[in-house]
């Protein structure tokens, strides 16, 4: 019974009002806030998720974040992505409540094996080291 009253009041609202009307029936355009965002990580993401994630921050500026941390390795506070040419502190202050430093990025290239002390025989064409004399 109350659901049906309150479906007949709303109704009456809506029709002695058009110009409301209309801004109920349509989502809010209000900007979102940064705390209803999740943190971009500077270390994590793609060019995808700091395009769609940041303020001002366009494919172009993306794809020259990830080749910086690529070729620097990881950053290590937020206002190290100054040092991406195209950012500046304005850009860093506009999303600085949506950024975080937290991931390591993905390695840039693996480490090289570890040599063991074991001798093993020398490459072709190359001469094996001459043995050492010991003194007596």
């Amino acid at each position: 019974m109350q659901f049906i009253l309150k479906s007949l009041l709303i109704a009456a609202l809506l029709q002695a009002n058009p110009l409301q009307a209309a801004s109920v029936a349509q989502p809010s355009k209000a900007p979102v806030s940064a705390a209803a965002v999740a943190p971009v990580d500077l270390n994590t993401a793609d060019v995808a998720t700091l395009a769609a994630g940041l303020r001002g921050i366009g494919e172009s500026k993306a794809r020259a974040i990830v080749e910086y941390r690529r070729i620097n390795g990881p950053f290590k506070t937020i206002d190290d992505l100054a040092l991406v040419k195209g950012i500046g502190s304005r850009t860093i202050e506009l999303n600085r409540a949506r950024l975080r430093v937290a991931g390591k990025a993905p390695a840039v290239k693996p480490a090289a094996p570890a040599q063991t002390a074991v001798a093993s025989k020398p490459a072709v064409g190359t001469k094996a080291p001459a043995a050492q004399k010991t003194p007596r």
